[in-house]
């Protein structure tokens, strides 16, 4: 009932003049208010003497349902102000490389503090997660690149390139040295097209005038270094995602080419204006900045 506010604020006042100058309405709008909640109840609130109103039994029973409502109203803004406040939530947009090599140590970073926090992820390559970031979808961007925009901050955390990876029993596992030009012909399975590290890959390729024997296109890490072995083929993966006991679970060996350090990426977080940042995603930068910045390849 709208109008019982206007009703409270009369009992209060004593008067509809004062409940009028308070509610910042004329005093005729405010008589028609608690006309049409005495038409709606079908009852008299007050009883009218002259100028004076004295409100009458039903009058009184109403005024203290009106305060009770009043309170309850009261109480719902603050639950929902506490719950806003104490609801912690992340939404990280992740390029497909930084998704499979970065985001899971970050999220395994932050949820050891905050395990409280309710993180999503949503996917999609470089140019579409930098218009997410812009548009506000999501909190904030990983993405293998750095960006130069001025309506985001662009925080670089670390270099990293490219690695060749080789089955353990491969004729090149313990070959002192191997050379960009001897990957002509080579079997390998590749990154798909139209991700950064395959245009670092095709770039590198073409400058060296060298054509692998591409088997295999897969846009997933994981089902890339299940399928070296098992195919007897090498690949080419960034070095963030390589992990010892990675390689050493899937028979494999990592060997580093002078050349493809030329692949060099930089893995950078992006996100709008601080002052519009919620506390969950300002620990997120916080706590990724720290630890990049203990790290070698830090860029802080």
């Amino acid at each position: 009932m709208p109008n019982l506010e206007a009703f409270a604020s009369v009992v209060e006042h004593g008067s509809l003049n004062r409940a009028a100058q308070t509610l910042n309405i004329s005093q005729p709008a405010l008589s028609r208010k608690i006309a049409q909640l005495e038409e709606q109840l079908g009852i008299l609130l007050f009883d009218r003497k002259g100028k004076k109103l004295e409100l009458t039994r039903l009058g009184q029973i109403c005024y203290e349902y009106a305060i009770e409502l009043s309170e309850m109203e009261r109480k719902l803004l603050l639950r929902i102000a506490e719950y806003r406040s104490s609801y912690k939530s992340i939404t990280i947009g992740a390029s497909l490389t930084t998704l499979q090599s970065t985001l899971p140590d970050l999220i395994a970073l932050y949820t050891r503090d905050f395990p409280e926090t309710d993180i999503k992820a949503i996917t999609g390559k470089t140019h579409e997660i930098v218009s997410l970031v812009k548009e506000k979808k999501v909190d904030l961007g990983l993405v293998a690149s750095k960006i130069d925009s001025p309506e985001l901050t662009c925080v670089p955390l670390f270099d990293d390139h490219l690695c060749l990876v080789l089955p353990a029993y491969h004729k090149w596992a313990d070959k002192p040295a191997i050379e960009i030009t001897e990957l002509q012909e080579l079997p390998m399975i590749l990154f798909s097209k139209g991700t950064w590290y395959r245009i670092l890959m095709d770039e590198l390729f073409h400058r060296y005038t060298v054509y692998p024997d591409v088997k295999m296109e897969i846009d997933s890490f994981e089902a890339i270094l299940r399928l070296v072995s098992t195919c007897n083929v090498a690949t080419l993966l960034p070095k963030s995602y390589l992990r010892q006991m990675m390689l050493d679970n899937n028979g494999l060996v990592l060997r580093n080419i002078p050349e493809l350090q030329e692949t060099t990426r930089t893995t950078s977080l992006l996100f709008g204006h601080e002052s519009t940042l919620n506390a969950s995603t300002r620990q997120w930068i916080r706590k990724a900045k720290e630890h990049y910045a203990r790290d070698g390849n830090a860029l802080l």
